[in-house]
């Protein structure tokens, strides 16, 4: 179960970068998800992208905002990665890339697939290499960083 939950063999300087991209991601995941959580079970309605069921238009409204909470604690951080990972793949196939989206906008304002596939690339890093030692998961499952764990020229040398 450790190895599931927290797989990360990752440095003290790497932790703080999947601690930053943590943060930022999963804040950004809770901005997105506020709204839909309000509308669960129709939040793509309002969006005029009917047809989906409504336990799914749930699922998705869950993994963004609840998905977006535990990526900034570093809890369960493989399972919110997943569920991420599966939201961004449904947004792409679904929306943007029928819709004929360019990877990046021509002009400001238009729409584009980049940033959905940032987040799911970015989801598909937490979910191979793990929340890193900065997390609830790293404290929970993981060893800690401390000590010569956290020298510098220790990690240089790795």
């Amino acid at each position: 179960m450790r190895k599931i939950l927290y797989a990360s063999e990752v440095g003290c300087r790497g932790s703080i970068g999947l601690l930053l991209l943590r943060v930022v991601m999963g804040a950004a995941f809770m901005f997105h998800g506020w709204p839909k959580i309000q509308n669960a079970s129709g939040w793509m309605d309002a969006h005029g992208s009917s047809g989906m069921p409504p336990f799914l238009q749930a699922a998705g409204a869950v993994s963004e905002f609840g998905g977006g909470l535990a990526l900034i604690l570093g809890l369960l951080t493989p399972l919110a990665a997943l569920g991420l990972a599966c939201t961004m793949i449904g947004a792409l196939s679904m929306v943007h890339l029928r819709m004929g989206h360019a990877f990046v906008a021509a002009a400001p304002g238009q729409p584009s697939y980049e940033l959905a596939a940032v987040y799911l690339a970015a989801s598909l890093l937490f979910l191979l290499a793990g929340p890193g030692k900065y997390s609830l998961d790293g404290f929970l499952f993981g060893r800690g960083c401390g000590g010569a764990a956290c020298n510098t020229t220790a990690q240089v040398s790795q």
